[in-house]
């Protein structure tokens, strides 16, 4: 229906009318005549409209017009009137202000003059309630109370739905008759606008400054949008007018989203708030063309009006501001061309600024900066710290092995830097088990977004080459307190570099190693490994690949390869012994196990009740047959995957005594009927393979016999209390500081010395250089387990100003010197009689100082290269061996006759560098390439596949890595591996050493003294001695069973020559590790055995004149008073040299009462040995006569007085 302006009305169809250009077509049956001037609108039937159906925009805009200028009026004459009352009131005050000034006071009746300071001052006028109001109404629209944040997240919402109805109402005409009561949308508005206007009052009533406050976007917003609502109602027309400001509301969407706490970063920030007022300015352009395109300009009566939708309003300010411009959709009226013109220059510039910011803000937000979501059922662990290719790929390679069983662990990386493209590769490569996340363990926020509160640990890895090892702590140290303050009960598992950096861990309130809690120290490891090699060499190899999780790689050509891998492929596990051991001692369950179940047994972790209820753990290796078993017994087992550990657990005597395939014993019906009745005393416990397993929690019963009582060591009744050997926990040899001066020697006195089987360090350093922590190497060559005539004598040649600074932590050990020099130099290495040694350690503090990687090693190879190129004359060592009357190598000729001790071996005396024991610490591991010229190693081999790791002669710090993921699946595992290199090393200790940094000495009780009654590793040779009927063509097993049953000797591996297959006579001399050979392993007469040797109490009955020497009578000064001189011109013959050997024997028994009051610990009544060499066959006598060693009677290096 058409209602026209000068009120005759034609009927005919309003569906024909699509666009706001609405202009008359006469009708055939009408005779009334319409000008182009009269307009008309569409509208219903049922809907009265006003004014004959005229356009009534003008009246909207009047609404708005003369509500936001009337408002200013107002606002402003307020202002003016306020300000001429402030200026009347000013001037009226005044002379009040001057009388006061000139009344000096009031003069009261005692005659006494009260000025007006002494009147009390006026009491503060009361809050108004105007400004109750005020502060009331700031209260509500402010987001600091959680009502304001209502409120406003609730007008946001409401602003951007009212946008939606325009949105709706868009595809409508411009203006349009419309009943209120009829149409939904137009009721929503007005309810959206009602609650705009009570707030707009709100704000209104809160401002300060009700001018700003009037001409802020917000208010404008509500001025144009607000009033022609109720204008619409009043008229029942709708017109669309300006409500398109309404997206003007979307700029505060950023600060929306901050008061919800959502937004917190500024980046985050930044990109909303760009995008926002992007967009919002966007549709409010497109909002104002749909307007003035759709309407048509006034003063062209509407006529040039074309029908655009808003989506084609948007489209063309797109393609306006992004200068394409296609010509497709383009404005026709005046109005809009002119907004155009405008729009270009704003818009172009805003496009030019806001898109490349959004895309680079877009584009550099962290890729790796969500939330880990966790798996339900499945465990995670959080690691962090050195975060590089290396560390993850050997930390993967160990954590992620096959022969662990299913790891149902999620690793989970935090670090602060994004991966680079091969670390990223190496993530997606286990993107099944790996997450990687940008962030740092120092904020607490990215401990959220990992989980740390349920991780099931947390790991520290440290970056081993950093220059400063001690900052590199410093950064681990903090990365735990930060852990520990947000979560005190996760477990944390960190690399430390230095050994006196752990005591600051002790300062950690939640600090617990009880609970699992473990500082790895590479240094203290590392210097333990290669102490452990000085005692038994090639140790250190074995025991690495034990810690570490290598794969089987058979090899079917008969060469040393093939047997070195073998061994290679056992790592260390734990298991719950089966109930069919209970009662049983422990050679006996070991013996069982490595013969019947193909596994070896090395030790067994027990709990022993204090006196204060609690029962603590302690892990014994290879105890003896005083130890019965008892039900919970939880064993250290050498296999080659944890499968085949499970057999101890399963074993049932009842059902599988009779099997002789060790991969048939399984679980069987009588371990079922146990798990369906467990013991009510079953915690879980964590497995090295990642499972779990329930297991009783009483303990091995110990039925130990006091060491005191045991039969050889009567002599501790009379001992002297009040002497001072060992520290105060009884684990190692202690004496007196000493001065550095006292224990320095020169070159010449260094010469004169007898040194033989003693320890030579040649160590590179100077006042600059990082400590590289030589205590540790020290401590297990000290071990209170080895008597003290068994102590090695260690010299280090080196920069004296470096030694100096290592010094504190060295001055209370016995047998130690000091020769300045440098390790490069010949005649220094000779003057500590190189040759001669058990083994030359060469270490470096300058390595982590050089960025070349290929460089960090250079000293230590120039050095390993010189000794090996060294020529030596052998004279002394065949005087010493024709005076010895052929002493099999490295015989301890103290030993009683029935003791295998005899068959100890020591490195024979050589002409050549090449035959002298050597272990070198390298950094880069590729660098092992240059120790040995005449290996065949690929530069890019593994290490543990080279010729000088599995020879033992090499080591690298990078093979400790493995037990990061060992010490997670089971934390005895590092308990047993300090146990086994530290020489004793426990938590009370490092207590003592984190308060005095030293060790303290105390006197001999029971109780410290039993503390010596422990195992220790050693090498026993097989051409001689009791074993030597089985080094011939014997069995491995055969020598295990006997060596185990005869002596509590655990062997578990074997040191061979690398040519020793061929079957021919050799001149190489080097030799290579086999771990835990099969029970059918032929032996051959040059193998060295490992075993772990029980404490020989016994042993301390030697003549002190091997561990005690005597000083020379005719010295004639202070230093060469305790100075043994060679009488190499008196030594020519093997009658004379016998003769002298005799009578240096003869006069150091003399002295044995002069010298016992400082040694009590070595028996009275020393004597002598006849030593029975049994007949050898030809082909046996070649191989042993190329590598029998000497070791000299004479006191290895000179004594003072004041040693103990």
């Amino acid at each position: 229906m058409l209602v026209v302006a000068d009120g005759n009305v034609s009927y005919g169809s309003s569906r024909s009318i699509m666009s706001n250009n609405y202009i008359y077509n006469k009708n055939p049956d009408s005779s009334v005549s319409i000008s182009k001037m009269d307009v008309i609108i569409p509208f219903s039937p049922d809907v009265p409209c006003d004014n004959n159906g005229q356009r009534m925009w003008w009246a909207f805009l009047a609404s708005s017009m003369v509500t936001f200028f009337g408002g200013l009026f107002i606002i402003l004459l307020w202002r003016t009137l306020k300000y001429l009352y402030t200026v009347c009131c000013h001037c009226n005050i005044k002379p009040k202000t001057k009388e006061k000034v000139i009344n000096p006071g009031i003069i009261q009746a005692d005659g006494t003059i009260k000025t007006d300071k002494d009147e009390p001052p006026p009491p503060a006028s009361e809050v108004g309630w105007m400004t109750s109001v005020k502060d009331w109404a700031g209260v509500m629209i402010s987001a600091q109370t959680l009502t304001g944040r209502v409120l406003v997240v609730l007008v946001f919402a409401l602003s951007i739905g009212a946008l939606g109805i325009y949105f709706i109402d868009s595809s409508d005409p411009i203006e349009s008759c419309q009943n209120f009561y009829k149409d939904f949308t137009l009721q929503i508005d007005m309810a959206f606008n009602v609650f705009f206007l009570l707030y707009f009052g709100l704000r209104f009533i809160a401002a300060n400054d009700k001018l700003w406050f009037w001409l802020e976007v917000n208010s404008v917003v509500d001025f144009f949008t607000v009033p022609p609502v109720f204008v619409s109602v009043y008229l029942n027309r709708s017109w669309l007018g300006l409500r398109f400001l309404r997206a003007l509301r979307l700029i505060q969407f950023s600060e929306i989203l901050q008061f919800l706490n959502i937004l917190k970063t500024s980046n985050s920030i930044k990109l909303v708030n760009l995008c926002s007022i992007f967009i919002s300015t966007w549709l409010t352009a497109a909002g104002f063309i749909h307007l003035v395109e759709n309407s048509g300009d006034p003063w062209e009566n509407f006529q040039n009006s074309q029908s655009l939708s808003y989506w084609e309003c948007v489209y063309l300010l797109m393609v306006t501001m992004s200068t394409v411009g296609y010509g497709d959709v383009y404005a026709k009226t005046t109005l809009g061309r002119l907004f155009m013109v405008f729009f270009i220059l704003g818009g172009l510039a805003m496009f030019a600024r806001y898109v490349p910011e959004i895309a680079a803000l877009i584009l550099n937000r962290k890729k790796y900066g969500g939330s880990y979501n966790s798996t339900r059922g499945r465990k995670h662990i959080v690691v962090c710290g050195h975060i590089t290719l290396e560390s993850v790929s050997n930390f993967l390679k160990d954590f992620l092995h096959k022969d662990r069983d299913d790891v149902n662990v999620e690793i989970v990386f935090l670090h602060n830097i994004s991966p680079n493209l091969e670390l990223e590769a190496l993530f997606k490569r286990h993107f099944t088990q790996v997450e990687f996340y940008q962030g740092s363990v120092l904020n607490p926020h990215d401990l959220a977004r990992v989980k740390i509160e349920s991780a099931d640990a947390c790991l520290i890895l440290a970056n081993k080459y950093c220059p400063d090892p001690d900052a590199e702590d410093a950064s681990n140290i903090m990365r735990v307190i930060s852990i520990k303050n947000y979560h005190p009960k996760i477990r944390i598992i960190t690399q430390m570099l230095q050994y006196h950096n752990k005591a600051h861990l002790l300062n950690i309130p939640s600090w617990n190693w009880r609970e699992g809690d473990d500082a790895i120290c590479l240094a203290e490891l590392k210097a333990g490994f290669i102490a452990q090699s000085c005692l038994a060499q090639g140790l250190s190899t074995m025991l690495a690949n034990l810690f570490s999780m290598r794969s089987f790689i058979k090899i079917e050509e008969d060469t040393w390869q093939k047997y070195y891998l073998e061994g290679v492929a056992n790592e260390m596990y734990t298991e719950y012994l089966s109930n069919a051991f209970v009662g049983l001692s422990f050679p006996v369950i070991c013996e069982l196990c490595y013969v019947k179940l193909k596994l070896l047994l090395i030790a067994i972790e027990y709990k022993s009740e204090t006196n204060e209820s609690r029962s603590r753990k302690r892990i014994l290796i290879n105890p003896g047959n005083h130890v019965k078993m008892q039900e919970g017994t939880l064993g250290f087992f050498i296999a080659s995957d944890a499968k085949e550990v499970k057999r101890a657990f399963y074993y049932c005597k009842a059902c599988h005594d009779d099997i002789t395939d060790p991969k048939r014993i399984k679980k069987c019906g009588c371990k079922r009927l146990e798990d369906e009745h467990p013991s009510t005393l079953s915690p879980k416990k964590k497995q090295r393979n990642g499972g779990m397993r329930n297991s009783p929690s009483c303990s091995p019963k110990m039925m130990r016999h006091d060491p005191l009582l045991v039969p050889g060591n009567e002599q501790i009744e009379n001992m002297d209390v009040n002497v001072k050997r060992y520290d105060s926990t009884g684990m190692f040899h202690w004496c007196p500081s000493k001065e550095i001066e006292k224990v320095i020697l020169t070159r010449s006195e260094a010469s004169m010395t007898v040194l033989s089987g003693h320890v030579v360090v040649c160590i590179f350093g100077d006042v600059t250089s990082a400590l590289v922590g030589l205590r540790n190497l020290v401590m297990p060559l000290r071990a209170s387990n080895f008597h003290f005539h068994e102590l090695k004598p260690i010299v280090f040649v080196g920069s004296l100003e470096y030694l100096r600074r290592e010094w504190e932590t060295l001055h209370n050990f016995p047998k130690v010197s000091i020769l300045p020099g440098t390790p490069l130099s010949r005649a220094d290495l000779r003057a500590v009689n190189i040759n001669l040694c058990d083994m030359c350690v060469i270490l470096s503090a300058n390595q982590n100082n050089i960025d070349d990687a290929s460089l960090q090693d250079k000293e230590c190879i120039l050095a390993s290269l010189n000794i090996k190129s060294m020529q030596f004359d052998d004279s002394i060592g065949v005087l010493q061996a024709n005076s010895q009357g052929f002493t099999p190598p490295g015989m301890d000729r103290s030993s009683p006759d029935n003791s295998p001790v005899h068959g100890l071996v020591r490195q024979a005396s050589v002409t050549t560098g090449l035959h002298i024991p050597i272990i070198t610490e390298l950094v880069n591991d590729s660098n092992v390439q240059f120790l040995d010229q005449d290996d065949d190693d690929d530069p890019d081999t593994e290490l543990y596949l080279t010729q000088p790791f599995a020879c033992g002669t090499a080591f690298a710090v990078s093979v400790l890595d493995s037990l990061m993921s060992a010490t997670y699946f089971n934390d005895n595992i590092l308990t047993l591996i300090r146990t086994l290199v530290t020489g004793g090393a426990t938590p009370e200790l490092e207590a003592l050493l984190a308060e005095e940094n030293a060790l303290r000495g105390g006197y001999s009780t029971p109780q410290t003294l039993a503390n010596r009654d422990r195992c220790r590793v050693a090498q026993l040779a097989l051409y001689d001695g009791p074993f030597a009927d089985l080094g011939d063509g014997g069995c491995y097993g055969d020598l295990f069973c006997k060596a185990l049953k005869t002596y509590n000797m655990l062997c578990f591996g074997i040191y061979r020559l690398r040519d020793a297959h061929i079957g021919a006579p050799s001149i190489c001399t080097k030799r290579y590790v086999i771990t835990n050979p099969p029970y059918e392993f032929e032996l051959v007469p040059s193998d060295l055995i490992f075993c772990l040797m029980q404490f020989d109490h016994n042993a301390g009955q030697s003549r002190t004149s091997l561990s005690h020497s005597s000083h020379s009578s005719h010295s004639s000064s202070k230093k060469s008073s305790s100075v043994h001189s060679i009488p190499t011109a008196n030594r020519q013959s093997r009658t004379k040299a016998r003769e002298a050997r005799d009578k240096q024997n003869a006069t150091r028994m003399n002295r044995m009462g002069q010298e016992k009051k400082w040694f009590t610990d070595e028996a009275d009544n020393a004597y002598p040995r006849n030593i029975q060499i049994k007949p050898m066959s030809t082909h046996m006598a070649n191989q042993v006569n190329q590598y029998k060693s000497t070791s000299s009677l004479i006191p290895p290096i000179r004594e003072v007085e004041d040693e103990c």
